[in-house]
Formats: C-alpha cells, structure tokens, sequence
C-alpha cells in the first residue's frame, strides 16, 4: 500500500477519531479509504447518470438539455 500524509482542519481530525474511538472503524486510514471508495463509487454513478443523459439529449427524444433534466430529476427525488 501507498503511505500517504495529509493534513486535516481540527474538526475533520475531531470527527475521524470520534468513528475510531466509536468502534465504526479500526483506524482513521481504514476510514479514509472507506470515504474514498465511497466517493469512487458515487462518481461511477455521477459518470453513468451523464453518459445516459448524454445520449438521451443526443436522440432527438427530447428538446430539454442536461440541465433541464437534471433540475426535473432532483426535483422528482426531492419530492
């Protein structure tokens, strides 16, 4: 594995080892990792979510763009 160092605000510190000392995780680079596929994984989404808006725009099916479908998608999720 790559050793890496950061440096984190106090508040971001806090809350790391607050899930430690909780028992949510092991150690604070366990966590760090789990953010960090977390943050992979949601971007993969983000990532299929464009293609697919992409290529529905680019179909002709629909005259609203990106945005415009976007907007109405989050609003239907935010109910």
């Amino acid at each position: 594995m790559a050793r890496q160092s950061i440096t984190l605000t106090k508040p971001n510190d806090e809350w790391l080892k607050s899930q430690v000392d909780n028992n949510e995780y092991s150690s604070k680079s366990e966590l760090v990792n789990d953010l960090i596929r977390q943050a992979r994984k949601q971007q993969m989404h983000i990532d299929w979510i464009n293609t697919k808006l992409e290529l529905a725009e680019q179909s002709g099916f629909t005259s609203a763009d990106k945005e415009e479908i976007l907007k109405e998608s989050k609003s239907m999720l935010d109910g």
